[in-house]
């Protein structure tokens, strides 16, 4: 008898990790679907992370650059831009349109990206519950 214990414990299968799309025998059962409702939410949330992070990214992402150079190099800060102002000064004021420029683009991927995916949850949700109490389409 051998000493490998690997038949004992088979590895677990992670479906749609590989080209092949057949699932192993020893793997039915046990897998989570990657398909239906619970995929959906899983795309919802992906997609409602993936924009937090770039809008909040963006608007601190310019605000952390703007106080970095303000103790990092404040002679630049000082030095006049063009039209007479400080460079500092042009920054911080460039810093509303980067806020507003991150809101619009929530907003823009909000409609393109989430609210599909958010409708595609609400029906699905609505339809298995018709189907749940019995008001399903005859």
């Amino acid at each position: 008898m051998s000493s490998d214990s690997s038949e004992l414990h088979p590895l677990a299968h992670r479906a749609g990790r590989h080209a092949s799309a057949v699932t192993p025998g020893w793997a039915v059962g046990k897998v989570r679907p990657w398909t239906g409702p619970h995929r959906d939410l899983r795309l919802l949330r992906r997609a409602c992370r993936w924009q937090r992070r770039v809008a909040a990214f963006a608007a601190l992402g310019y605000f952390a650059a703007f106080l970095a150079l303000t103790v990092k190099v404040p002679s630049l800060m000082t030095r006049p831009a063009p039209g007479g102002l400080p460079f500092g000064l042009v920054l911080a004021l460039v810093q509303l349109p980067v806020t507003w420029l991150a809101v619009i683009f929530y907003e823009l991927t909000a409609r393109r990206f989430v609210d599909p995916l958010a409708r595609r949850v609400r029906r699905a949700a609505r339809e298995g519950r018709a189907d749940r109490e019995g008001w399903g389409r005859s």
